[in-house]
């Protein structure tokens, strides 16, 4: 781990946000067979993100921007966990299991009971990490164009 990581909540339209965004869609276009089009994905608008209901938050390593990902409300009683990327530079460091429990953390302090996600099948990486982190593969939720696998875990008070 970097000697300082920092964990910012921060609109999804900051610019380190746009930085990560840019970067992750950039992955996600080379990744997927059919390419990524985000205006095409179920959370097209940034502004979603935005407070009361929603949360964006951004990882900085010694200073650089290396990781983002936020939520949206998906009912009552769920966030929907969505754009979360580590760049490359950061993978296996414990960066994306710190980006995501920071977000099940602030998900759960906002009266979330459940975080909802989905994956694509290209992404096998993120897809070990909710698995190792409590979450169930369940029935799709949503119609997002991208996704092969949708996941759901309790946000118990530990």
């Amino acid at each position: 781990m970097p000697a300082d990581v920092r964990v910012s909540e921060e609109p999804a339209t900051s610019a380190a946000a746009q930085h990560c965004l840019e970067r992750y869609y950039g992955e996600l276009r080379e990744r997927f067979e059919e390419g990524f089009d985000p205006g095409k994905s179920v959370v097209p608008s940034l502004d979603e993100f935005a407070p009361p209901g929603g949360c964006f938050l951004v990882i900085y390593a010694d200073g650089e921007p290396v990781a983002c990902g936020g939520f949206t409300p998906l009912g009552a009683d769920a966030a929907y966990l969505k754009r979360m990327w580590v760049a490359p530079e950061a993978r296996g460091l414990g960066v994306g299991r710190r980006l995501l429990v920071a977000l099940e953390g602030k998900a759960r302090s906002l009266g979330y009971r459940f975080a909802r996600l989905e994956t694509h099948k290209a992404l096998a990486e993120a897809q070990q990490l909710y698995r190792s982190s409590g979450y169930s593969e369940v029935d799709p939720f949503n119609a997002e164009p991208y996704a092969h696998h949708w996941f759901e875990k309790p946000l118990r008070e530990d």
